[in-house]
């Protein structure tokens, strides 16, 4: 079958080792299905793949990809949750310490078919198109749990998303609106800026600009970069939640001072669970909100795809299809 793959690792050239061609059709274990891919979503997840991160040599060739919507065996429209927990774990799939994503132990969505555990099947409403469902799984399902779960927002609550632009910020943006929040957003790019106003920030602000508001959470996903700012953006009480370190893990100045004298919350948030991706599908069909797609391109042209990822030069989503 078509597939996406990773061959070799490269730290200063990850597209060196992307393979567009054939592989075999995937294994499919006891409790296990496929799913004919309709459409998958690129992520940064991918890039890092390719750099050797989070794969190991042994498991090349790897099909990429995390995302997918398509049909099942019984021909359901279906969204593919990503994570893949032990057989034997109950409850939260991101507390499980044997839990790895898709592309990871088991081959990927870059493909015309993906073999998944049965739980990991979320029916996809008709309201949703392929491409727009597999936006869902990683970028939006992380921006869901980030906001509703760990950061326990509500209605009328403020929150700063840092860094706009990137497929989680944009998530967090659009979903924090739909969710009634009002939205602050910052970047260093002026025309991202402009686009996080179109999606549904409320105001927008130069990277580490003074902010008129206290705010309630902040949602991180840079790092070093925006650390202080965040945390001097916050109410006394409020939490910083972060879901990665795009700009480096390791700060100049945590701010620790700060943090335990205004008792501000410092919370971590990794993906999320098949339940809480069905609530999140179950949002966007009640509320009519929806991923922003920065560009749809077939499979065939994967290599287009993570090269502008590679570049920066994105905005929402990039979306292979079948």
């Amino acid at each position: 079958m078509l597939s996406v793959y990773a061959e070799k690792f490269s730290s200063d050239d990850p597209l060196s080792g992307l393979v567009v061609g054939e592989r075999p059709d995937p294994e499919v274990p006891d409790g296990w299905t496929t799913v004919q891919v309709r459409a998958a979503s690129l992520n940064h997840h991918d890039l890092w793949s390719l750099r050797g991160v989070g794969l190991k040599e042994e498991s090349l060739p790897m099909i990429l990809g995390c995302d997918a919507a398509g049909l099942d065996e019984d021909g359901n429209e279906v969204v593919v949750h990503a994570v893949i927990s032990d057989p034997s774990w109950s409850g939260d799939e991101t507390f499980d310490p044997k839990r790895s994503l898709l592309s990871e132990r088991h081959q990927g969505t870059f493909a015309e078919k993906v073999a998944v555990p049965r739980r990991n099947v979320v029916p996809k409403p008709t309201s949703l198109s392929f491409e727009e469902a597999a936006c869902l799984p990683t970028a939006w399902l992380t921006a869901y749990r980030m906001l509703f779960t760990q950061g326990g927002l509500k209605a009328g609550d403020t929150v700063l998303v840092q860094g706009a632009g990137g497929g989680v910020a944009t998530a967090l943006i659009t979903l924090a609106r739909a969710g009634g929040l009002r939205v602050l957003a910052t970047s260093r790019d002026e025309a991202k800026r402009a686009r996080a106003l179109e999606i549904g920030a409320h105001e927008v602000f130069e990277s580490g600009a003074r902010l008129p508001v206290k705010v309630d959470a902040v949602m991180e996903t840079v790092g070093r970069a925006t650390w202080s700012h965040s945390i001097r953006s916050l109410r006394p009480g409020g939490a910083i939640v972060i879901s990665g370190t795009t700009s480096g893990p390791k700060l100049d100045d945590a701010e620790l001072t700060r943090i335990f004298f205004l008792q501000l919350r410092v919370v971590g948030s990794t993906m999320g669970t098949r339940d809480e991706l069905a609530s999140l599908v179950t949002m966007l069909d009640a509320t009519g909100t929806r991923p922003l797609l920065d560009r749809t391109l077939p499979m065939e042209q994967a290599r287009d795809g993570f090269a502008a990822m590679a570049d920066g030069d994105v905005f929402g989503k990039i979306v292979f299809t079948r």
